[in-house]
């Protein structure tokens, strides 16, 4: 149970605030002078220290010098000034609050205390699992890179600062980035990925920002941009290189003042989001080719968080190709397991995909084996293999390679003409077991052919590597 000392001079205000505050989930200790809080301090650590300006025997600011984190103070005062105010605010006190007291407002700081020493115990008890599973919350690995990269995010999340993630594509900016959300004060409140580069530039200063009626055409209803609906939680903008330059003006006009107006509006108004941002190039580099704003830049980067590719991470490719065959084992009730030739094939591989490609590549050898993934159930890994989901392509020269798209949900395939038939059979069988989870009977009944067809050629594939 978190602990609060409250010390103040006057016992008609001293007990019964330390009964109020007992009340909100506190155990308390109580002082009536900066000797007897002295000596309580050098016993106990408290979550929080609520201490009166004016004592007999001092200033309460003089103890509140002595006091580090990760202790909150909360100066109390019936003689409030200005400068009183903007020293307890040089001092990092939590929150200054005025005789009489308003119990409200105490109580929503003391919940504010609250939820932070147990967001602490979690990001605590998160980093003991770290040690134990190489695990931080939806992150996977145990590296040392990895194990820095838990450290800083331990250390940001229960912050409002703005983070920026930098990293090579697919090295999983995205979990990071809702890592750090359930880990904030925010996690019961709305987390919302914008991939800035997804959006069509005519779109995305409205996605952002929202509109009213009539504002454009087309524009038929009010829409509620991104900052509008994450109010409150954390709003994670990948890909910031991609956005539109002029349009960085408003984001960067937005993240100073914390006001939004939609496309079409009179009236700004004020929004509370955390901002984290992404990119996977060097963004001093973008700064120089005049992609991102050298200005929104620094507002962005108030914590930088780089992120290792997986062929820094070392053992962490065992684990992560483990972690997504056990989703799959799980998902579609089956125990297939790696051989260790197969796990030896993985580590020798580069990875330029990271994360992203190891996970598709674990998705297509698990459709291909039987009960054990062997080395042929891989796709090449050769230096500059195509892409480690797809099967290989044929070594004859092709007039376009062949595309799948996903619309409403349906995955469709798009053949160019001078793709042989053979080509076009494998990536229709393979796309047609992906999109059932690997189950031959049901593709089988979909394609129309036996299911001894599906594994002939699945034995096929195995034995021409695809």
């Amino acid at each position: 149970m978190p602990l609060a000392i409250v010390v103040d001079d006057d016992v008609d205000v001293l007990h019964p605030l330390a009964e109020i505050i007992a009340q909100q989930g506190f155990d308390t200790e109580v002082a009536s002078s900066l000797a007897e809080a002295r000596a309580l301090l050098r016993e106990k650590t408290p979550d929080a220290l609520l201490i009166d300006l004016i004592l007999a025997d001092g200033n309460g600011l003089d103890l509140v010098e002595e006091v580090a984190p990760p202790t909150q103070v909360i100066l109390i005062t019936g003689h409030a000034t200005v400068d009183t105010a903007v020293a307890a605010l040089r001092l990092n006190v939590s929150d200054y609050l005025t005789k009489p007291i308003e119990i409200p407002r105490l109580k929503a700081v003391l919940g504010h205390i609250f939820r932070e020493r147990n967001l602490n115990d979690e990001i605590g008890s998160l980093r003991g699992e770290l040690r134990k599973l190489g695990r931080f919350g939806a992150l996977v690995g145990a590296s040392p890179a990895m194990q820095r990269v838990y450290d800083l995010v331990g250390r940001v999340a229960p912050t409002d600062a703005t983070v920026f993630l930098t990293g090579e594509s697919g090295t999983g900016k995205e979990v990071v980035a809702q890592t750090l959300h359930e880990l904030s004060r925010r996690r019961q409140q709305p987390f919302f990925p914008l991939n800035c580069g997804a959006v069509s530039p005519t779109l995305i200063e409205s996605e952002l920002f929202g509109h009213e009626r009539g504002s454009f055409t087309g524009a038929e209803r009010l829409h509620k941009g991104f900052f509008e609906r994450a109010d409150g939680g954390t709003l994670f903008l990948d890909e910031i290189t991609e956005m539109p330059i002029e349009l960085q003006v408003k984001l960067l006009r937005v993240l100073e003042t914390g006001m939004v107006m939609r496309l079409g509006g009179e009236q700004p108004f004020p929004v509370n989001v955390r901002v984290l941002a992404a990119c996977n190039r060097d963004p001093e580099q973008a700064v120089a080719d005049g992609r991102l704003r050298e200005d929104l830049l620094y507002r962005l980067k108030v914590f930088p968080l780089p992120l290792p590719p997986l062929r820094e991470r070392g053992d962490d490719i065992e684990l992560l190709a483990q972690h997504f065959l056990d989703q799959l084992n799980r998902s579609e009730e089956t125990r297939k397991s790696f051989s260790r030739a197969a796990l030896r094939t993985l580590r020798a591989h580069t990875w330029p995909g990271n994360v992203r490609e190891l996970k598709n590549l674990v998705h297509h050898a698990y459709i291909l084996a039987d009960d054990e993934i062997l080395p042929e159930c891989l796709p090449p890994l050769g230096a500059g293999a195509a892409e480690a989901a797809a099967p290989a392509r044929p070594s004859r020269p092709l007039a376009a390679p062949i595309e799948s798209t996903e619309v409403d949900g349906e995955v469709h395939l798009t053949v160019p003409v001078g793709v042989s038939l053979a080509e076009a059979e494998s990536r229709l069988i393979l796309s047609t077991l992906e999109r059932y989870g690997g189950d031959k009977k049901k593709a089988a009944e979909v394609l129309g052919v036996s299911v001894k067809t599906i594994y002939n050629r699945l034995h096929e594939y195995r034995r021409a590597g695809r």
